[in-house]
């Protein structure tokens, strides 16, 4: 009953310590989703690894110190945790952060990342190249390269916009500034939009990849939920009731 499960835990935290739940949230949305052939993002995703590293902590915790004690009423609900753990290392491998997939996440996610970094070197050396010239120089409003609708720019002085050729693509309020692509790197920054959607559509498919692999799991990753939130309120109860012993 309630009180021996708050009995037990009580016990166990007198000769482990406590131990926390935090960051445990309802998977249920993203389940449906995965029911019906739905894909997760990388923040849901994550999501799902906090809960199974809540789960691996929790079935560690109950292992601790139990050989040479009897079973209690807690048994039953740790027994029932499945961390999952080649699935749980498997999305970490991935998924380094919300916004960010590891480059080894598949061999071709690396290959097109090295590409974009050779493309992105030889667009710097080409406009480096131009700031450098003293000609081009004295064209420029500033010696800065910047970043308009995704293309590296030059700002240059409208009265010059005839000895920069290239394509406009903004320019300042005052209208005395133009933010001009260099015709000597449009092809490299075609190049580097193209490489970009391929980058994102190789990170769509390991997001669908990781999804289809959680398909399986749907059941158990609602149970892991299930207990972990009775085992919270237990512990709950268990450390509120320390407390009082404590005043």
């Amino acid at each position: 009953d309630a009180q021996a499960q708050t009995a037990d835990a009580l016990s166990r935290i007198y000769r482990k310590g406590s131990i926390s739940f935090g960051g445990l949230k309802d998977p249920g949305f993203q389940m449906k989703r995965l029911e019906i052939g739905g894909c997760l993002n990388a923040a849901e995703l994550l999501s799902i690894c906090t809960l199974l590293e809540i789960t691996r902590r929790a079935k560690a915790y109950s292992r601790e110190n139990r050989d040479d004690l009897p079973a209690d009423s807690l048994d039953v609900l740790f027994a029932g945790l499945e961390p999952l753990t080649p699935l749980l290392e498997e999305i970490r491998r991935c998924i380094l952060a919300e916004d960010e997939i590891s480059d080894d996440a598949s061999p071709a996610l690396h290959s097109v990342r090295r590409t974009i970094r050779n493309i992105n070197d030889k667009i710097h050396g080409a406009m480096n190249n131009l700031l450098n010239s003293s000609t081009t120089r004295s064209y420029l409003q500033d010696a800065v390269i910047t970043m308009r609708n995704g293309r590296y720019c030059l700002p240059v002085k409208a009265e010059y916009k005839g000895q920069v050729p290239g394509m406009i693509h903004d320019q300042s309020s005052t209208g005395s500034t133009l933010f001009i692509e260099p015709m000597a790197i449009i092809k490299l920054n075609n190049e580097l939009r193209e490489l970009e959607l391929k980058e994102q559509k190789e990170i769509e498919m390991i997001l669908a990849a990781l999804s289809t692999e959680l398909v399986p799991y749907i059941e158990p990753i609602t149970t892991d939920f299930e207990i972990l939130t009775k085992l919270d309120f237990i512990f709950a109860k268990a450390a509120l009731a320390l407390s009082l012993i404590h005043i």
